[in-house]
């Protein structure tokens, strides 16, 4: 039994580790079962590569979800094609409605997720808002740089005065304060 666990079912079945695995074991006679092609399968154009290879192997590949041996006749082969493209054009359908999500609440000045910006916190909605005391060193940070102030001694002040902060966040709330002004 394979399991392939964190790797994108986007990437061809012959770089996961797993999938690796089982194609070079799977020799004549044998019988690959998977429950659902989209689980082996989100390109149309690798699941047809994998599925020729396996008959020239005479490896027979079993779906569930498709009643069977799909390495059988043309019948088979002609509905795994059409299902694998279907299934490659769900993905890249997705992946379109996550981005047009994403660039829409990023318009909105939505958290996206990941690590809070320093200068901000998280309300009960879960939305972005100036963190008043980090706003404070975030305006410290930018007249001591102006001064000439190195990013280590800048950080260093300002973990004195009781912020949590590294010369590599400093630089980098520097940067996006430029941005943003």
């Amino acid at each position: 039994m394979f399991v392939e666990r964190g790797v994108s079912g986007s990437k061809p079945i012959s770089e996961r580790p797993e999938g690796t695995k089982l194609l070079a074991i799977a020799k004549p006679g044998d019988v690959i079962i998977t429950p659902k092609l989209d689980r082996m399968f989100l390109s149309a154009l690798d699941a047809l590569d994998v599925l020729a290879k396996l008959k020239e192997r005479d490896v027979a590949l079993h779906m569930i979800d498709l009643d069977g041996d799909v390495t059988g006749n043309g019948i088979s082969k002609l509905v795994f094609t059409i299902l694998s493209a279907v299934a490659e054009a769900e993905r890249d359908r997705i992946r379109e409605r996550i981005a047009e999500v994403k660039r829409d609440q990023k318009q909105r000045g939505r958290f996206l997720g990941g690590t809070v910006p320093f200068g901000y916190r998280l309300d009960q909605n879960g939305e972005l808002v100036p963190h008043e005391a980090q706003q404070e060193a975030i305006r410290e940070a930018v007249a001591m740089k102006a001064a000439g102030v190195s990013l280590r001694a800048i950080a260093d002040a300002l973990q004195a005065r009781g912020n949590s902060i590294s010369h590599v966040a400093v630089s980098r709330v520097l940067r996006d304060h430029a941005r943003a002004t």
